[in-house]
């Protein structure tokens, strides 16, 4: 037996002392009596536990997606962080948005490739003028483009346009803006958008021309049932470019997992309408298998984004990635996790959905195999049951707030939902 002692009892020199101790075995010689700082009987609770001394400082690890629809990301981390330091101001905030390839992959990206923002005019998924970001690292010449930026579904008035008048046209011009850049690495986020055309669109930006029988050119995805022959252009100038997509889901293009099925009542189509649509894209796929001799429609993700998975991977030779283990690996979130006390992550709804590729609960799952504990906080939270085995604690703004306002001012009640969150961890100390 040997004993440890803490010499001074200020409480912002625990959190070094407390990682050495929670290393060593509770039975056996290697007990430690902590002197002057916590008694021995509640070193079993700390260790099992990490239940740590009143007033001692924590390390917390905030790391939010975005409240869809409400809250960016940064928005999201600026509100909990503000809401946890008003009640525990003592603790040391490590903020980190997160996005998994949806809306605010370009700003979450840039920001961790130190990346600067960059504007073009080109047009959304109506072919209305546009003013698009994107993102550049000049020395290393990497390009971040974000879809939602340019043809997302939230750029759109609610209801105005229908899926069979939008494309992904604006897109292309992007990427074209990126190669003359001088990018030869190109990060591209397709969450968020507003397409079910394949990529078609996309492609003809880029000089691939949709020819049926007669060698008439098709000028909407809604033709290419017609579709007999594509004519692919001169893409030198785009090889030395390398792309890379960040898929946040994993449906293939066609039938009854595919991307007109699973997503496209959400983007407008009618429940008649859903069957034509991927009749249509499914003659896309044979027409470029027939060409290209690759079955690019089965690869995971070849639905994401209305097909432009497909569309990326077919016309482009991309490379296709999980967008949360692309922002994982540049984030060196396990690295982030590890040395924290507590992880708070969240986004809109807080469900069993979460735990199926998204940030949020791959963030839990990482912080579940580091034994860090994860509070989760939502606009929304269902499934508390799903929920309990990766989270620490789960709160959902309308447990605090009525569903109206949580909507009406979400950074106030987030903010208060992250107090409430520090409260609960203060008050079990």
């Amino acid at each position: 037996m040997f004993t440890v002692t803490f010499a001074s009892k200020r409480s912002e020199n625990l959190p070094q002392f407390v990682d050495f101790i929670l290393k060593m075995p509770i039975s056996g010689e290697n007990r430690a009596i902590l002197q002057g700082t916590l008694p021995f009987q509640n070193f079993a609770r700390l260790k099992k536990n990490r239940v740590f001394n009143r007033g001692m400082s924590l390390r917390i690890l905030i790391v939010p997606d975005k409240f869809k629809g409400t809250l960016t990301a940064q928005a999201a981390v600026d509100a909990i962080a503000a809401g946890w330091a008003s009640r525990r101001p003592k603790d040391k905030l490590d903020l980190l948005p997160m996005s998994d390839g949806g809306d605010g992959f370009g700003e979450v990206m840039g920001a961790l490739l130190g990346a600067s923002c960059r504007k073009i005019r080109t047009m959304d998924a109506a072919h209305q003028a546009c003013e698009a970001k994107w993102w550049f690292n000049r020395a290393q010449r990497i390009a971040i483009i974000e879809s939602a930026n340019v043809i997302g579904l939230a750029m759109l008035p609610h209801g105005k346009f229908h899926p069979t008048d939008l494309d992904t046209f604006g897109l292309g011009r992007v990427l074209l803006a990126a190669h003359k850049q001088g990018s030869r690495k190109c990060f591209i986020g397709i969450g968020g958008s507003a397409t079910n055309d394949g990529g078609f669109g996309m492609a003809r930006a880029l000089g691939f021309r949709f020819l049926d029988k007669s060698q008439s050119e098709l000028f909407s995805w809604t033709q290419l049932g017609e579709l007999h022959h594509i004519e692919f252009p001169d893409l030198k100038h785009l090889d030395s470019m390398e792309i890379i997509v960040a898929m946040d889901v994993a449906n293939p293009l066609l039938g009854t997992k595919g991307c007109s099925a699973i997503y496209g009542l959400q983007k407008g189509l009618r429940t008649n309408e859903i069957a034509i649509a991927d009749q249509v894209l499914k003659r896309l796929a044979r027409v470029v298998a027939k060409q290209q001799g690759g079955k690019y429609h089965l690869t995971p993700g070849a639905g994401a984004a209305g097909g432009l998975g497909f569309g990326l991977m077919a016309f482009l030779g991309a490379k296709s990635a999980l967008g949360f283990e692309l922002f994982a690996r540049h984030a060196k979130l396990q690295k982030r996790v590890k040395n924290a006390h507590f992880v708070i992550t969240g986004e809109g709804s807080v469900d069993g959905s979460s735990l199926m590729g998204k940030g949020v609960g791959e963030t839990a799952r990482l912080a579940r195999k580091l034994k860090v504990p994860v509070i989760g906080l939502g606009g929304r939270v269902a499934g508390s049951g799903e929920l309990k085995g990766y989270f620490h604690r789960v709160i959902g703004l309308t447990q605090v707030t009525s569903e109206k306002e949580a909507k009406k001012n979400p950074a106030k009640w987030l903010k208060r939902t992250a107090a409430l969150a520090a409260d609960e961890v203060r008050n079990k100390e």
